[in-house]
């Protein structure tokens, strides 16, 4: 498949930035309904969003220039060459976390509140941005024999693209399913989010032939058992406190 989707004015436009596109305005609708359940007006949420969509392109973009450090510190004009490719979803979800906190701080709001309203829309765009990945090309698994392997450059391998999207789609239902019939304290769906998307990742990024690395162990796998652990913690740590 063609990875240009159409071209305008000239400038060509790839279906990988469609498909994050279109995540994120679906994202966007359902968090704004889910922020305004919880309290948080749709004007407040949209202003969050216009600091933390750009901010977290940024930081996906950083995160992947920081591992593959010794290809762009000689080649330093391709760090801001966003559609050469090389963003990393680590490094958005980091970012975005960051900005959230520093706007719940500044305008005094519970940042668990605005968290919990936006974790299920992140994980619904990760699954359908994964499919840009498959477009692409890139971001695939080693050799396999399994029937429903692809064939990339005359050899079937795992698609992890696909593995990762139906975990991150199974997630999203089960974040919307849990949220309305087990939440009792703020947090927790966003602390699910990020401990089961942690769990999905550890694994399929164990089948992946293009992974960041440091020295011999992969990037994204130490991230995630960081992010299970976290989560866990802070999990346990906010049930204690309602309890009290």
């Amino acid at each position: 498949m063609n990875p240009v989707a159409f071209e305008l004015f000239g400038i060509k436009v790839m279906w990988y930035g469609v498909l994050i596109s279109i995540g994120v305005i679906i994202g966007t609708i359902l968090a704004i309904r889910e922020a305004e359940r919880l309290g948080i007006g749709e004007d407040t949420l949209i202003d969050l969003l216009l600091y933390a969509i750009p901010i977290s392109l940024i930081g996906a973009r950083a995160h992947y220039v920081i591992f593959t450090w010794d290809y762009y510190k000689n080649n330093l004009i391709e760090i801001f060459h966003f559609r050469g490719g090389g963003l990393a979803i680590h490094g958005a979800i980091i970012a975005a976390v960051i900005v959230a906190l520093i706007f719940a701080k500044k305008r005094k709001l519970d940042f668990w509140k605005i968290a919990d309203s936006c974790a299920p829309s992140l994980i619904l765009g990760q699954a359908i941005g994964r499919w840009g990945n498959y477009i692409n090309q890139e971001a695939y698994g080693t050799a396999t024999d399994l029937p429903w392997g692809i064939m990339i450059d005359g050899v079937k391998v795992h698609p992890t693209f696909l593995y990762e999207s139906i975990g991150d789609f199974v997630v999203f239902l089960f974040l919307l399913w849990y949220r309305r019939n087990k939440s009792q304290v703020s947090g927790e769906i966003f602390l699910l989010y990020l401990m089961l998307y942690s769990i999905i990742r550890f694994f399929v990024e164990g089948l992946r032939t293009d992974s960041l690395m440091i020295g011999p162990i992969r990037v994204a796998q130490l991230i995630s058992i960081i992010g299970v652990i976290a989560s866990w913690y802070y999990l346990i740590k906010r049930r204690k406190q309602n309890c009290l």
